[in-house]
């Protein structure tokens, strides 16, 4: 089978697609998967030894361009025998419907009857996780859920090495990283000042504390820099591309992040990591991995799903003290 995958733009959720990747080799080892991806998650496909070949999305994220839409459907006609589409939009569909792709499955989303000929309804009552949602697509319909392996990322050994070369990086210590950014927004965010007083009681226990993140993270990682005020506490952010952070990431003894792209990536490389859940749930986007603390004070207006905090009062993630963080990072130490 040569599948045709359309993948999503956020960084975690094409990185818990590989787990759809990875059970659809395990249903034919001769498959030859594509992934068609916007800039955001394309460099992430080269880290996936399941796909063949990554295929960069030329339109902008929130423009349509039906002409550049058809023209890369026609390139692509006859290539593949299924369309596995990801996201619930309109234009989606559109470049396995102009590549004439058999087969193009996908669940219910914007009006796209007749682009979509294997339209599925989701039940989330059934099926909440967004893994398994992934997963179901590579099953017929009604038909139980494909077995799940968790995503793991290929780690370049030798792009890490010039990274910490570059960036004057050492592992004389243990090394907590922290992901303080959430590109969906503050309700997402565990607060600046909480992380600070952690990585200084991190520091003073020996640890060095490395924060990553992207341009849009810069401003969070200097603030809890500067409050730290200590050479062990390393800003990374905007420093690395995506495939960099994965590679650096590999090296961490603990990570401790939000729920958030580099979340997923933390668990792809096999780390121990600390969850913080704040608008969000780990019913819904759970870290794959058995070494992760998942951490949520459940508030009754938890989950929100909102970017930013509806009650003005963030409660969710500011009244979730560092200390019990601090003991959840211990005890993935024990």
């Amino acid at each position: 089978m040569r599948y045709l995958i359309v993948g999503p733009a956020w960084v975690g959720d094409m990185v818990m697609a590989q787990s759809l990747f990875k059970a659809l080799c395990q249903q034919d080892s001769q498959a030859e998967i594509s992934v068609l991806a916007p800039a955001a998650t394309f460099s992430l496909l080269a880290r996936m030894p399941e796909v063949k070949e990554g295929i960069l999305s030329p339109i902008a994220h929130g423009k349509l361009n039906l002409s550049a839409h058809r023209e890369l459907g026609n390139s692509l006609k006859g290539k593949f025998d299924q369309a596995i589409i990801l996201p619930g939009s309109l234009k989606s569909s559109l470049i396995p419907f102009f590549a004439s792709v058999p087969k193009r499955s996908a669940w219910r989303g914007e009006m796209r009857y007749g682009l979509v000929n294997d339209m599925r309804k989701l039940d989330k009552s059934k099926i909440m996780l967004m893994v398994n949602q992934f997963l179901a697509l590579a099953a017929a319909k009604d038909a139980d859920l494909p077995a799940r392996e968790y995503p793991s990322l290929r780690v370049d050994e030798e792009n890490r090495r010039q990274c910490c070369q570059k960036l004057e990086l050492n592992r004389d210590k243990k090394i907590l990283a922290f992901c303080p950014g959430a590109e969906y927004g503050p309700a997402k965010q565990w607060p600046a000042k909480h992380f600070a007083e952690l990585a200084k009681k991190k520091i003073s226990e020996g640890w060095q504390v490395w924060i990553f993140g992207g341009p849009k993270d810069v401003a969070i990682a200097e603030q809890i820099q500067n409050a730290v005020n200590h050479s062990d506490c390393l800003s990374l952010a905007g420093k690395t591309s995506l495939v960099d952070a994965i590679d650096l990431l590999s090296l961490a003894d603990t990570v401790v992040t939000n729920d958030s792209g580099l979340m997923h990536v933390s668990c792809a490389v096999d780390r121990k990591v600390v969850v913080i859940y704040g608008s969000s749930t780990p019913q819904f986007t759970p870290p794959l991995s058995d070494s992760a603390k998942i951490l949520s004070l459940n508030l009754s207006c938890s989950p929100c799903f909102e970017r930013q905090c509806p009650l003005k009062h963030l409660d969710c993630l500011n009244t979730l003290s560092p200390d019990w963080v601090n003991q959840n990072v211990d005890a993935l130490q024990a």
